[in-house]
């Protein structure tokens, strides 16, 4: 059995290197994103709302009002340890504690943002390596219309 997607020769040749330069470009693409963190998570911004973080006197916001929201967000995870501590069997406990752990993993995790640190021109090269690559995978599986002309039909359906 031959490997030849869209039924031609050389297919797999158009393939692999359609392949190679979208891995290329998503490569690039991955390598210029960066995480950052210290926004407001989802759960901590909702317990913000309506709340001026900035004192009257100008200053910065620091202080009480920017660890509060924490806090609270701890409260569930805390109360689900010690419930755990009292008595291991008791399953609103162990609900508890998950619920906890669930909700400081969404905090954690909204908490972070990415930019895209790149120059247009490359940029313009990871889209066109990119685009390219997946032109040319999805051509590798198009039926060559040309060298089907000179075939005879076998009559197979």
């Amino acid at each position: 059995m031959k490997f030849e997607p869209g039924g031609a020769q050389g297919g797999e040749l158009k393939f692999l290197l359609g392949l190679a330069m979208s891995l290329l470009g998503l490569w690039f693409f991955f390598d210029s994103v960066r995480l950052t963190t210290g926004h407001p998570g989802l759960i901590s911004s909702a317990l913000h709302r309506g709340r001026d973080l900035q004192p009257a006197g100008g200053g910065g916001g620091g202080g009480v009002g920017q660890t509060v929201s924490m806090g609270i967000v701890l409260v569930p995870v805390f109360i689900g340890v010690v419930a755990l501590f009292f008595d291991v069997r008791r399953t609103w406990a162990w609900v508890v504690t998950w619920i906890g752990v669930g909700i400081l993993l969404i905090e954690i995790v909204s908490r972070m943002r990415p930019e895209f640190h790149v120059k247009a021109s490359h940029a313009i090269l990871m889209l066109v390596l990119i685009a390219g690559g997946l032109g040319l995978m999805l051509r590798a599986y198009v039926e060559d219309r040309s060298s089907d002309r000179g075939r005879k039909d076998d009559g197979a359906p």
